[in-house]
């Protein structure tokens, strides 16, 4: 066993797991943090995104005894608290989900996609920086509408195709 310390949205944890735990593992059995989504165990889904020390990963890649000590990891529980955050709204607003079990993943990388791109959006580019994301019950469009919704609530302009406003 090794002990792991890390801030999980926000909280210091301490938590003995066994050297080949993946992070997805640690969160969701460890913390009962049950957002965080097993979809594929191959780095393939995106269902498994969390922030990890400010940078989106796929948390069924990472070995929790390799992070360093107090790494900050950020969930979807995170996400919004009392109140749904723009990008969780927009979702809702635009259809860009059905079943849900992707949705954890997708919002958490949609918001990462808006910090990135302060100066603005298009749906060319949201499309791009989704690579890593499946959905398999929506098509993208709804997906797409729902980011640049977001987006545009969080303040962030929206691009036409040309880079346009």
């Amino acid at each position: 066993m090794t002990r792991v310390s890390l801030q999980v949205n926000g909280q210091p944890r301490h938590v003995d797991v066994e050297v080949q735990t993946l992070l997805v593992d640690l969160i969701r059995e460890k913390l009962n943090l049950t957002g965080t989504h097993v979809g594929c165990d191959t780095l393939q889904c995106g269902a498994c995104v969390v922030r990890l020390n400010g940078e989106t990963v796929k948390s069924c890649s990472i070995l929790a005894a390799t992070l360093p000590a107090m790494a900050e990891v950020t969930t979807i529980e995170a996400v919004g608290g009392d109140d749904l955050h723009p990008m969780q709204k927009a979702f809702s607003v635009c259809h860009g989900l059905q079943c849900g079990y992707c949705t954890p993943g997708l919002i958490v990388t949609a918001i990462d996609i808006v910090e990135k791109n302060p100066g603005g959006l298009s749906a060319e580019k949201v499309r791009k920086e989704l690579k890593g994301n499946l959905c398999r019950c929506t098509g993208y469009q709804n997906i797409v509408a729902a980011v640049l919704q977001g987006a545009s609530d969080m303040g962030v302009r929206v691009l036409t195709e040309g880079g346009d406003a």
